[in-house]
């Protein structure tokens, strides 16, 4: 990835605005001076400092016209695509793989059309071979092994990271970071986290990982205004885990035979962020103890 000049502010689109993430990225892009366009297929349950605006992201028509300007809007200069299926289960696997790679390849087709060069999208953590029944190959887990996809809707978030590897390589000046999010959580789920402090093989699936909304908007404002180009995967989680016992006692306990990349101390997050802290300059500032 090289390096390249991307404006701190501008007028972004933000697709999925009123998914569980959106609304806190509409709030802080907002709030950090973007003007922001929210997106969605349903209207926003709250009021949002943001143009709203209906619109299919599986077709393409709609997603160029979201860029390049309709009914006298200006276009676009920046995009986050964070709409999709969020989860396996919620529809049938062909459905989920339908809506959501179709729609990130419009996403990425419409940027490369209108010219829109800056774009940060929602990819998973379960690429990493989420949930680990089999075993990761390391701990913490990291950016650096091939992706692990274990369901249709991984292997779909798997499909958008190759298909953006490939886009950049057709066009180096374009900028699309996959940010590889962990759980979301919002701070009314906090209420949850003791229930899980007796068993701790109830959060083994995804290594005892979260990240607070309000710290995936962080960074993905981050990623916005990276001075980068190319395509990059960063992995975003919280620094602590979902436990209040520590993480290498978890290990311990649930995954002995795994080999450590590095020691691990305290309750620090297996899901590594050390790539995003680099070269992002990311850092959570809601740790869930904290919201009490």
């Amino acid at each position: 990835m090289s390096l390249s000049n991307h404006a701190s502010s501008g007028r972004v689109l933000v697709t999925g605005s009123s998914g569980r993430l959106g609304p806190a990225v509409v709030r802080h892009l907002a709030e950090h001076g973007w003007d922001v366009v929210a997106v969605d297929v349903v209207p926003p349950r709250e009021p949002q400092p943001a143009k709203f605006v209906r619109a299919d992201l599986t077709d393409l028509g709609q997603v160029v016209e979201l860029m390049t300007g309709f009914d006298e809007s200006a276009p676009v200069t920046a995009v986050v695509h964070l709409a999709a299926v969020p989860a396996p289960g919620l529809r049938p696997d062909a459905a989920t793989f339908a809506n959501n790679v179709p729609a990130t390849y419009n996403v990425f087709r419409a940027a490369r059309v209108a010219g829109v060069k800056n774009v940060v999208w929602a990819s998973s953590e379960t690429v990493l071979g989420l949930p680990f029944d089999v075993p990761p190959p390391y701990v913490p887990v990291d950016e650096e092994y091939p992706v692990r996809p274990e369901t249709t809707y991984s292997l779909g978030k798997a499909v958008e990271e190759e298909m953006a590897r490939h886009l950049t390589r057709w066009d180096p000046a374009l900028k699309l970071v996959g940010l590889r999010f962990s759980n979301v959580m919002l701070p009314e789920d906090y209420a949850m986290f003791p229930g899980w402090q007796s068993d701790a093989s109830l959060r083994r699936w995804n290594l005892w990982g979260y990240i607070d909304a309000r710290d995936g908007a962080q960074a993905v404002r981050l990623a916005l205004e990276a001075d980068l180009t190319g395509w990059e995967a960063f992995i975003v989680a919280n620094a602590d885990t979902v436990m209040t016992r520590d993480s290498a006692d978890l290990l311990a306990e649930h995954y002995p035979d795994v080999p450590r990349k590095r020691p691990v101390t305290g309750r620090e997050t297996l899901l590594s962020i050390d790539k995003a802290r680099r070269m992002l300059g990311y850092e959570p500032r809601f740790g869930w103890q904290d919201q009490g």
